[in-house]
C-alpha cells in the first residue's frame, strides 16, 4: 500500500515537474532532417519549409530581419513562449536517428519532434516519441505504414502518404495508359509499403500487376538487371517508386536500355534539380506531383514563394510545402493549448483539425492523425525553364477526392467512430 502511495506520488512530481519546464522558455522543437545522406534534396526543403512555416504562422516576416530565418525565428513565440528550433541531421541512418531523437529529448529539452524524410528512420522514431510521451509530426516520410500498422496516438502526418498519391493518378491511369503495370521500387520501407499500396489502389481501378515488384536497394548505381526484368515483364507500363538523388540515374537507364520505347514509364514527379536532370525523353509524360510552386493560386502559396526567394534564393520545392504546412499545425495546436506541448493537451488539439495552408484546405483525420490534402496531375512541358516552371497543370484533386483507407490495426478501429463528421467539415471548408 505504501509502494502504491509513494508511485502516486513519485508521479504527481514528475507530471508537476513537466508543466513548470513548459512554462519557462523556450519552447524547443527537434527538426531531423537528412542533410548528407542518400534523401539530401529533400532535407533542405524540409528545413526550410518548416521555418519558414513557422515565421508566417507566428506572423513574423523575415524581410524584417534582413531576410535571417534564425534571427527571425528569435523573435518567435508560439503560445506565450519563445521557440528555439535544433537541427539534427540523421543521413537516414535509423539508429543515429533514434539516439539523435533520444538526445534532442533528454539533453536538449524537446517537447516536440519533427521529421523526417526516411520512412525507415520515422518508424523508429515514432518508438522513441511514444517512449517518452512527446508528440511527433512526421514530414516528409509517405509510407502509409505511419499512420497504419506502425500507429501511435503521439504520431500526426500533415504530408501526404502514397495511397493518396495513387487514388490521385488512378482515374488518369485506367483512361489513357494500358491495364498491365510493373512495379520497380526501393527495397526499403516507403518502396514495399508504397508498393503494396499501387497494388491495393490501382488493382481496385482495374489496372493488373505482371508479378511482383521487382525491388533493387536505394544505393544502386547500375540499374540494368533490373530494368531488364521490367522488359521481360511483359507488362505495357513500369511504375518505377524511387527517391532522392538515384531517381536521376535510375531513368537516364530507363531511357538509354529503351524502356520508354517499349512501354509506358509512369512515375510521381519528383524535386525540381532531380526534375531538371531528367532524360529529355521524359517529356510529354503525365504523373503525379505532391506540389510544384506554380499550381496553387492563394495567397499563403504566394507568401512562402515571396519569401523562399528572398531567404534562400530559390523557389519552394517538392516537401517545402508539407513542411510548411506541418509548422501551421504545430503552431495552430500550441496556441490552442496556450504552450502546452503534452500529448494529453496537444491531440485533442490536433485530431480534426482543419486549416488553410499552402495547397488550400487540409484536415488532420481523427482516427489515424492522416492529414487529407490535394494533390495535382501534371503534364511535362520541359525541362530547362529559367524559373523551373516545368509543367503544364491538367488537374488539381480535391483532398476528399482522394481519402485514403484507414489502415489502422484491428483492435483500434473503434478509432474510426469520429471520422464521418470530420469529413463532412471538411467537405464543407473545402
Amino acid at each position: 500500500m505504501r509502494k502504491s502511495v509513494l508511485l502516486v506520488l513519485l508521479s504527481c512530481f514528475l507530471l508537476i515537474g513537466r508543466v513548470a519546464a513548459q512554462d519557462a522558455e523556450p519552447l524547443v522543437i527537434g527538426l531531423m532532417v537528412d542533410q548528407s545522406g542518400a534523401l539530401t534534396i529533400y532535407g533542405f526543403e524540409q528545413e526550410y519549409g518548416f521555418k519558414l512555416g513557422l515565421l508566417y504562422a507566428a506572423g513574423v516576416n523575415p524581410a524584417d530581419y534582413d531576410n535571417d530565418v534564425d534571427a527571425a525565428l528569435a523573435e518567435v513565440t508560439i503560445g506565450g513562449r519563445p521557440v528555439e528550433v535544433v537541427v539534427r541531421d540523421n543521413a537516414s541512418d535509423a539508429e543515429k536517428a533514434a539516439s539523435q531523437a533520444r538526445e534532442l529529448i533528454e539533453q536538449e529539452g524537446a517537447e516536440i519532434l519533427v521529421g523526417a524524410p526516411s520512412s525507415g528512420v520515422m518508424t523508429g522514431v515514432q518508438q522513441v516519441a511514444i517512449d517518452s510521451d512527446v508528440i511527433l509530426f512526421v514530414d516528409p516520410a509517405a509510407s502509409p505504414a505511419i499512420t497504419g500498422a506502425n500507429f501511435n496516438v503521439n504520431t500526426f502526418r500533415i504530408c501526404r502518404n502514397t495511397f493518396q498519391d495513387f487514388l490521385a493518378f488512378a482515374p488518369y491511369a485506367t483512361a489513357e495508359i494500358g491495364k498491365n503495370f510493373v512495379i520497380l521500387a526501393i527495397d526499403n520501407d516507403f518502396g514495399k509499403a508504397s508498393a503494396a499500396a499501387a497494388q491495393g489502389t490501382l488493382g481496385a481501378a482495374g489496372i493488373v500487376f505482371d508479378g511482383e515488384p521487382i525491388y533493387a536497394p536505394l544505393d544502386t548505381n547500375n540499374f540494368t538487371p533490373y530494368i531488364q526484368q521490367v522488359l521481360n515483364s511483359g507488362a505495357n507500363a513500369v511504375l518505377p517508386i524511387w527517391a532522392g538523388d538515384s531517381s536521376v540515374t535510375l531513368f537516364q537507364q530507363l531511357a538509354e536500355l529503351g524502356v520508354n520505347e517499349k512501354m509506358a514509364v509512369v512515375a510521381a514527379f519528383n524535386s525540381n534539380d532531380i526534375v531538371a536532370a531528367s532524360d529529355p525523353s521524359t517529356i510529354g509524360n503525365v504523373s503525379w506531383i505532391v506540389y510544384h510552386y506554380s499550381f496553387p493560386t492563394n495567397e499563403i502559396n504566394d507568401w512562402m514563394v515571396e519569401q523562399y526567394k528572398a531567404v534562400y534564393d530559390d523557389v519552394p520545392d517538392l516537401f517545402s510545402e508539407c513542411s510548411f504546412a506541418t509548422a501551421q499545425a504545430l503552431v495552430q495546436a500550441v496556441e490552442a493549448t496556450e504552450g502546452d506541448t503534452l500529448p494529453e493537451t496537444m491531440i485533442p488539439a490536433l485530431e480534426g483539425m482543419i486549416f488553410e495552408g499552402p495547397k488550400g484546405t487540409y484536415g488532420i483525420r481523427p482516427s489515424d492523425h492522416q492529414a487529407l490534402v490535394p494533390m495535382y496531375i501534371a503534364k511535362l512541358d520541359n525541362l530547362d525553364d529559367a524559373d523551373q516552371k516545368f509543367y503544364e497543370l491538367l488537374a488539381e484533386v480535391p483532398a476528399v477526392d482522394i481519402i485514403p483507407p484507414v489502415l489502422l490495426p484491428e483492435d483500434l478501429q473503434s478509432r474510426t467512430e469520429a471520422d464521418a463528421a470530420f469529413l463532412d467539415a471538411l467537405k464543407a471548408a473545402g
